[in-house]
């Protein structure tokens, strides 16, 4: 294996997590007196952690002047009590490979973590709900660190926890993101291209590669160079 350590985005890359965050925002938007959205909308709003996704949903009922602080506000408190309830009986799902892929890289010695824009507060329910949880030594959220991705903060901070440097390491994820803020930090990457991405092609990403699997991904990292 070419690496010590693999760098996992979370939503779009290990989890299907859209029915769940989908709950989530029209279950804010009804008790706020709005339509719901379509899943395949709210998608295309996420990738840029908690508060671009409710501002963009949100927004979507506010076309001539942004909302209200007050309204945003409500609502970020409104999605964070709903999607708590949604995670508690979550009805994500992992992605074909993702297993698989896992335990490839466990095998050959690789230690993992997962860097994701999603609050810190719900990502460890996420991956336990997923059973996926006790694979990684360490995760980062949307608000561990000052910045978030496509900053390559996130992804140095997790390096610098797990003890190596940036060329020791792979980042796996779903959008540019994740391939600009790798690009940034100095770690290779390879982009899945079922995630979310805010609804656009990954084709065009700055990347190492695309895989259609993580367990596509163990393979490509377990050739030599």
């Amino acid at each position: 294996m070419r690496y010590s350590a693999v760098l996992f985005d979370l939503d779009g890359t290990l989890v299907d997590s859209i029915p769940d965050i989908a709950g989530g925002v029209n279950a804010m938007l009804r008790e706020m007196g709005f339509e719901e959205l379509s899943p395949q909308r709210i998608s295309n709003f996420l990738g840029k952690g908690m508060d671009h996704l409710i501002w963009l949903s949100l927004g979507v009922y506010y076309p001539d002047a942004p909302p209200s602080p007050e309204d945003y506000d409500r609502a970020r408190a409104l999605f964070s009590k709903h999607y708590h309830s949604q995670l508690e009986t979550s009805v994500s799902t992992l992605f074909d490979g993702v297993v698989e892929g896992l335990d490839a890289f466990k095998a050959a010695g690789c230690r993992l973590a997962v860097v994701t824009n999603k609050p810190i507060e719900f990502t460890p329910t996420l991956l336990q709900q997923m059973s996926i949880d006790a694979y990684f030594e360490v995760v980062v959220g949307g608000n561990t660190c000052p910045e978030k991705k496509p900053h390559p903060m996130p992804f140095l901070y997790a390096c610098e926890q797990l003890g190596i440097t940036p060329s020791q390491a792979l980042v796996i994820g779903d959008s540019s993101n994740d391939s600009i803020a790798a690009r940034q930090a100095g770690i290779d990457v390879l982009i899945v291209p079922y995630g979310y991405n805010e609804g656009k092609s990954v084709q065009t990403l700055d990347c190492d590669g695309i895989v259609s699997s993580i367990a596509e991904a163990a393979q490509w990292a377990a050739q030599p160079n």
